[in-house]
C-alpha cells in the first residue's frame, strides 16, 4: 500500500495547497487565469507529471532489463477537453521521445510498454474513488 498523501490549504493564497507525500513537500495552486496565484502546478499538471514520470520510469526499467541501447527518454504531455457524442471528455496527449540506437521494432515495443505503465493503466480504466468526511 502506498503512503497517504496529505493536501491542505496553506493560508498563503486563495487556492494554494501544501502537498505532503511522505518526506516530500510540494505546493499546488491554480493559474492566474482562474484566480490563483500560479505559485505551483495546478492539479491536472500533477496528474500529467505522474503519468509522464511513470511512463519514463517504466521505459527505463524495461530497457535495462532487455539491454536496449536507450540513452534518454523525454515525455511531453498536454491536456484539453474534447467532445465525444455530445459529452465533454478529457484528452491527455503523450508524446514520447526516445534517444539511442534503437531499431524500429525496439521503438515500437517501447511504445507498447509505455501503455503498460501503472498510471496509464489506472487512467485508461474506470477508477473507483471513495470519499468520506473525517470525524
Amino acid at each position: 500500500m502506498s503512503e497517504v498523501v496529505i493536501v491542505a490549504e496553506n493560508g498563503q493564497g486563495r487556492y494554494q495547497q501544501a502537498v505532503h507525500l511522505g518526506r516530500h513537500s510540494l505546493l499546488a495552486d491554480e493559474p492566474l487565469s482562474v484566480g490563483g496565484a500560479d505559485a505551483g502546478p495546478a492539479p491536472f499538471d500533477f496528474l500529467m507529471a505522474g503519468l509522464g514520470a511513470c511512463t519514463s520510469m517504466t521505459l527505463r526499467m524495461y530497457a535495462e532489463r532487455k539491454g536496449l541501447p536507450l540513452r534518454a527518454i523525454s515525455v511531453a504531455l498536454s491536456h484539453r477537453k474534447i467532445d465525444i457524442d455530445g459529452q465533454s471528455r478529457d484528452l491527455i496527449t503523450r508524446q514520447i521521445t526516445l534517444s539511442g540506437e534503437l531499431s524500429a521494432e525496439q521503438r515500437q515495443r517501447l511504445l507498447e510498454i509505455a501503455g503498460k505503465c501503472p498510471v496509464h493503466r489506472a487512467l485508461s480504466q474506470s477508477i473507483r474513488l471513495e470519499q468520506s468526511l473525517a470525524e
